[in-house]
């Protein structure tokens, strides 16, 4: 009988670790046919873009700008095969920030701007492993995988706006040495300016928290430039390349 209890505990270990790997398999195949095409998700970036230069401070904003990264990173989940358009997690996620947004439209409050500020920015990190993950399935260099990276960039100083925007909320300082915290379309500004290593100088971050931050998207967005989005765009050269040839 124990022999026989062993067998069948063994056949279940069995089981479940063969339907564990058709999971996976399954999973890495919605992934590769998965469209892979990433405009959608560079429109909603570009909305998010334009809205921050153009809006107004204000709680609301704050709010539909949580929206918008909430969108995103469903049309960056739904794009790279991860989870299906219709998904209760992706539908959850929309509401949720949708709910926060009204939230925060009706009580406002720094902290709770901030809150939600840092929420936005989990959102843009999780787009961009989202978008990194459905950029290497491909196995490949192609327009798709160059707007994805394209994508990744500009999510990248879309990051450190709210990351500037939190620390200039909660600290207790200016956040700019020029004695302002600056708008929502300033920090804009300033955070692709760092992202692109322009230094125009004209706005620096006055505290210690500020210098880092500032000091990280340079470093992260000229590394960036350099290796990742210089090495795609090289291999699709040689992949055109060698099919003319």
């Amino acid at each position: 009988m124990a022999h026989a209890g062993e067998t069948g505990t063994g056949d279940t270990l069995t089981a479940a670790a063969s339907r564990g790997r058709r999971h996976k398999v399954r999973s890495r195949v919605g992934r590769l046919r998965a469209t892979h095409s990433y405009r959608l998700v560079l429109a909603l970036i570009a909305a998010a873009f334009v809205f921050s230069s153009l809006a107004r401070d204000g709680a609301w904003t704050a709010g539909v700008l949580l929206v918008l990264q909430a969108a995103t990173l469903a049309a960056a989940v739904w794009t790279s095969g991860l989870a299906r358009a219709d998904s209760r997690a992706m539908v959850a996620l929309v509401a949720a920030a949708a709910v926060a947004a009204v939230a925060l439209a009706i009580s406002g409050g720094d902290t709770l701007v901030a809150l939600v500020g840092l929420a936005s920015g989990v959102m843009v990190v999780a787009t961009i492993v989202s978008i990194a993950i459905g950029v290497v399935d491909q196995h490949e260099v192609n327009a798709q995988s160059i707007t994805g990276a394209i994508c990744i960039y500009i999510l990248l100083g879309m990051l450190f706006v709210f990351l500037y925007g939190a620390t200039a909320v909660l600290g207790s300082g200016d956040f700019f040495a020029q004695g302002t915290d600056g708008t929502r379309s300033l920090r804009l500004y300033f955070s692709f300016v760092t992202l692109a290593t322009l230094g125009y100088g004209d706005y620096t971050p006055a505290g210690n928290l500020g210098h880092t931050l500032a000091v990280l998207e340079a470093l992260i967005g000229q590394l960036y430039l350099v290796t990742v989005l210089a090495l795609l765009v090289s291999r699709l050269r040689g992949t055109d390349g060698a099919r003319r040839g």
